[in-house]
């Protein structure tokens, strides 16, 4: 490393007064010659509770020899993680969007305690994803997040099946579409090994919106879990962090106004999770950056929806990535004039020498060309009216309607709504309502996975809306609207809504009301008995007391 470079670990390291701090590392293996290099953190969001991160001890092994072979001193460390998938309709789904704040804070903490040079971030299941750039971008140090990529496909009755083909089994199975033998069949083979699920649903979403905004290298996450490239991705990343500490680049210079439009652009053209329009709003907040809710559907009608990728599509992660992977997509961006070219990465080039290098799989089905978009637009819109003032997302890949009319059917739980879908008692044109389910009011704004899925797969897909103060999984799709803000808890007309009061969705005009004046609206508000907070000492009711909206990226302050 150049001498003149003032490492921040010196002040940890260096000179007599610092013998304490060296015994104690010596004490665990590192000699004088590795306390001497650049130190490196590796923030490891390995844990044996699912299949998204399950790998990732093997992958941080290959990011310490890439740091050590290019002159540095690796030092991995934890944080925690919570599966979506698994908690997902148990109370332990409130859990999930907390523990991003938490492993922000974990990798942030541990990096400023022990005053290392740089952080290589690993990442698996969805909210490990945006909780480590959050981390890094507070920490400003250079840094890199690696993905550790999507689980391949499964195989049940002779066709490519994911997690989502299983929540939607549910629905079957409860009326009675579907045996026993066959959802414990498709149960046995959904999941064939380590990655993270394989659509294009939150954790595939937040990993190319992040190549995208510069602080993963292009093409890197998208290379799937199991993959035998993804070993030497690994190694690569290691040494790419050595080269930003020399190049002293850092999140400031890369998470600006523009790579953050370029992400929304990846997000919108390949029908990414609702869950990007939280996480990015919040890692905008952590770099300071000026962005609001409204940015994404300014952006959305820009952006042609070109990938046709579960869960409203035919392909996984794995298909896109052989027909060209992430590059091809910025390619199409670049084509297009959408996306922003000179937006430095951490690979050392700009988002626009990534693109020019791609390479597109012949005959490949997967990226449609700009010339015979999947849709004109991208696959995310904001809604707003008397029931959303301060917003609500909507995906709109994988369905056509842009209008619907109907009767609410009111829950003020994900549990009761998911029950009156399996008993039958939600028919086609109701408009399903769950609420109290925000990121205050719930606490921790559960994904509403089981109950999208059960409808789908109760036949129910194009014939009933549903919305919420909640989210939803990036596996949901049918006309649902999620984030909806303000909230129940924080007195959101969601909360005056009763059974029976017509809903209306209109997606052109970008609408979500409900057929009540503002007098009447204001007259239930006043009645209205919240429930009790259901907790309220610990994380959780920390976090109760301390989130933000919605519409803000449900961060805490």
């Amino acid at each position: 490393m150049p001498k003149e470079l003032k490492l921040k670990s010196h002040d940890l390291l260096v000179g007599p007064g610092r013998a304490p701090a060296r015994a104690m590392l010596k004490a665990v293996g590192f000699t004088d010659e590795d306390l001497s290099k650049p130190i490196v953190g590796v923030a490891n969001t390995w844990i044996e509770v699912m299949p998204c991160n399950f790998h990732l001890r093997r992958l941080s092994e290959r990011v310490k020899a890439g740091i050590r072979a290019a002159g540095g001193t690796p030092i991995e460390y934890n944080t925690i993680a919570v599966s979506d998938g698994i908690s997902m309709g148990t109370e332990g789904m409130k859990a999930s969007l907390i523990s991003r704040e938490v492993i922000a804070d974990s990798v942030e903490l541990v990096a400023r305690g022990h005053m290392f040079d740089a952080v290589v971030a690993l990442s698996g299941c969805d909210k490990t994803i945006p909780g480590t750039v959050m981390g890094l971008a507070r920490l400003n140090l250079p840094s890199v997040m690696l993905y550790g990529g999507s689980i391949m496909p499964g195989q049940f009755q002779g066709h490519d099946v994911t997690i989502q083909d299983v929540f939607e089994a549910v629905g079957k199975h409860a009326c009675g579409a579907m045996t026993n033998a066959e959802l414990k069949d498709l149960e046995d083979h959904a999941c064939p090994g380590p990655g993270a699920c394989g659509g294009q649903f939150t954790a595939n979403t937040m990993a190319i919106a992040f190549e995208f905004l510069g602080m993963s290298a292009m093409g890197r996450n998208g290379v799937p879990a199991m993959d035998q490239h993804k070993d030497d991705v690994a190694f690569e990343s290691g040494k790419m962090v050595m080269e930003l500490i020399r190049k002293d680049l850092r999140p400031k210079q890369i998470i600006t106004r523009k790579s953050l439009e370029n992400a929304i652009a990846a997000v919108a053209t390949t029908g990414g999770s609702t869950n990007a329009v939280l996480h990015l709003l919040a890692v905008a907040r952590e770099m300071g950056v000026k962005l609001t809710i409204d940015d994404f559907d300014k952006l959305n009608r820009k952006v042609p929806l070109l990938a046709d990728l579960k869960p409203g599509g035919r392909f996984t992660a794995s298909d896109l990535f052989a027909a060209g992977g992430t590059t091809l997509v910025a390619k199409r961006l670049l084509d297009a004039g959408i996306l922003h070219p000179n937006q430095p990465t951490v690979s050392g080039r700009t988002i626009g020498e990534e693109a020019a290098g791609a390479k597109e799989t012949p005959g490949q089905q997967v990226l449609r060309p700009l010339s015979n978009p999947i849709k004109p637009t991208g696959g995310l819109v904001i809604l707003k009216g008397n029931l959303a003032p301060e917003g609500c997302v909507v995906k709109v890949a994988g369905h056509s309607i842009m209008k619907f009319q109907g009767p609410a059917k009111v829950f003020e739980r994900e549990e009761d709504a998911f029950a009156s879908v399996k008993a039958g008692k939600i028919k086609a044109g109701d408009v399903v309502v769950i609420r109290y389910e925000g990121p205050s009011g719930g606490p921790g704004m559960r994904e509403m996975l089981g109950v999208t899925a059960a409808i789908v797969g109760a036949g129910l897909g194009d014939s009933v809306a549903l919305l919420t103060d909640g989210r939803f999984s990036g596996a949901t799709h049918g006309l649902m609207a999620g984030h909806v803000a303000p909230e129940a808890i924080k007195g959101g007309p969601i909360g005056a809504v009763k059974n029976g009061d017509t809903i209306t969705f209109d997606i052109a005009k970008r609408r979500l009301d409900v057929a009540l004046t503002d007098k009447e609206i204001k007259a239930r508000l006043k009645k209205v008995k919240h429930p009790k907070p259901r907790y309220t000492t610990g994380v959780m009711g920390k976090y109760a007391r301390h989130v933000s909206s919605a519409s803000e990226g449900a961060v805490t302050s």
